[in-house]
C-alpha cells in the first residue's frame, strides 16, 4: 500500500479557497490581534478589516506564530489516520512559526516540516509542487528533501506602492520611507535567502511601475521554470492586477498563470496597494 501523504502549510502561503481544495491541503491559520480583539487569520477575519482598522485608528495588527500546541494537536489528528504530514511554513526568520513545528513534529515520525525560506506565494507554489510530487506517488520524506531543494529557486518579489505599513511595523527606517514618499519611490522587496531586501526602486505611478517591474522580472525567461506564476496583490483594483495578468501572459508563455490575494498576516506588515510575481527559477537564486 502506498503511503497517505498530507500536504499542509500555515496561512501565510495565501494560497486561495479553490486551490486549497482542488489540492486537497490542509492550513494552519496564524492569529491577528486588532485592540483588544484576537482573530484568526482567514476564518473570521479578511485584509479590509485590517485596513479599516488601521485607517479608523492608526494601529497596526499584531501577529502571532502558530504555536506548539497546536501543531501538536494537528500531527496528533492526522498521523493518528495514518497519514505521514508534510507541514510548510513561512521562513524561520520572518517568524517563530517554523521553530514550533519543529519543536512538535520532533515527537513524532513522520511528520516533516519545511521551511520555505519565504512568504506569501512563495511558499504557495512549494506547496503546489509537493502536492504534484505527492501525485507521482513520492512519500513524505522524499517530498519533504526536494521542496527543501526547491526553495532556493523560488524567486519572490514585490512592489510596495506606500512604505507606511512596513515603517511602522519595523521593516524600514523612517528616513526610508520618509525619502521613498518625498521622491515618489516604490521599491522592489526582493526575499532572499529567508529575508526580505529593498531591490530595484522605481519612481511613477503604482501602475506604471508595476509594468516596469514585470518587463524587469521577466525579461530572460532562459533561467525560469514555466511551470506556474502567482500574481499576488494586497488589496489592489481589479483593472490593476487583471492588466498584470496581461502582461505576464504576453511576456512569457507559462503554463499557469495564478491569481492569489495576499491574506491577513502577510497585508498587516505590507498594506494596501502591494503586489508582486512569484515564479520559480531553474537554478538556485544566490
Amino acid at each position: 500500500m502506498s503511503e497517505k501523504v498530507l500536504i499542509a502549510s500555515d496561512s501565510t502561503t495565501d494560497l486561495n479557497k479553490e486551490l486549497i481544495e482542488q489540492n486537497h491541503i490542509r492550513i494552519l491559520p496564524l492569529r491577528v490581534t486588532l485592540g483588544s480583539h484576537t482573530y484568526t487569520d482567514g476564518v473570521d477575519i479578511d485584509p479590509d478589516a485590517i485596513y479599516a482598522h488601521y485607517e479608523k485608528t492608526g494601529e497596526l495588527p499584531k501577529t502571532s506564530a502558530v504555536n506548539i500546541a497546536d501543531f501538536t494537536d494537528f500531527f496528533q489528528k492526522y498521523t493518528a489516520e495514518g497519514y505521514s504530514i508534510v507541514l510548510f511554513t513561512i521562513s524561520s526568520d520572518m517568524s517563530s512559526t517554523c521553530s514550533n513545528a519543529m519543536v512538535a513534529a520532533s515527537s513524532f515520525e513522520n511528520v516533516y516540516v519545511v521551511d520555505t525560506r519565504n512568504l506569501s506565494t512563495g511558499g504557495g507554489l512549494l506547496l503546489l509542487s509537493a502536492c504534484e510530487m505527492r501525485g507521482q506517488g513520492m512519500d513524505a520524506r522524499t517530498i519533504a528533501e526536494k521542496c527543501g531543494d526547491l526553495a532556493s529557486r523560488v524567486d519572490a518579489s514585490f512592489v510596495v506602492d506606500n512604505l507606511e505599513f512596513l515603517y511602522k511595523g519595523g521593516r524600514c527606517s523612517a528616513l526610508t520611507a520618509f525619502g521613498a514618499n518625498l521622491l515618489q519611490l516604490k521599491p522592489s522587496i526582493i526575499v532572499r535567502q529567508g529575508k526580505m531586501t529593498v531591490g530595484k526602486k522605481y519612481r511613477g505611478k503604482f501602475s506604471s511601475v508595476l509594468s516596469k517591474y514585470i518587463a524587469d522580472q521577466l525579461s530572460d525567461l532562459s533561467d525560469i521554470d514555466l511551470s506556474r506564476i502567482f500574481v499576488t496583490h494586497a488589496g489592489c483594483d481589479p483593472e490593476i492586477y487583471q492588466q498584470c495578468i496581461r502582461q505576464v501572459k504576453e511576456l512569457a508563455p507559462f503554463r499557469e498563470v495564478l491569481l492569489t490575494r495576499a491574506g491577513c498576516t502577510i497585508s498587516s506588515h505590507c498594506g494596501r496597494n502591494t503586489l508582486g510575481i512569484l515564479f520559480i527559477r531553474k537554478t538556485p537564486l544566490a
